[in-house]
């Protein structure tokens, strides 16, 4: 809980309404990827990495929960 109320002033000086919803959205992928035991950056940056040729039909596969390392294919949490 602490991360969403630190969050909210933080979101004061988004610039936007936008700005703030977009903002909302990257800490709902990052504490998601935090509740699943994943690194944060680790998991974006790989989401990053390949969504632009992923099918829109499979999106799912790339939630924090669902989602595998593309070159590992175990999740960061078995290889710890």
């Amino acid at each position: 809980m602490r991360p969403v109320g630190v969050g909210r002033k933080n979101w004061l000086f988004a610039g936007s309404d936008t700005g703030g919803e977009t903002l909302a959205r990257a800490m709902t992928l990052i504490e998601s990827a935090k509740m699943n035991a994943l690194d944060p950056q680790a998991y974006l940056a790989d989401i990053l990495d390949r969504i632009h040729d992923h099918k829109n039909n499979r999106l799912d596969e790339l939630l924090p929960w669902n989602w595998t390392p593309k070159a590992a294919g175990t999740t960061q949490s078995e290889a710890a």
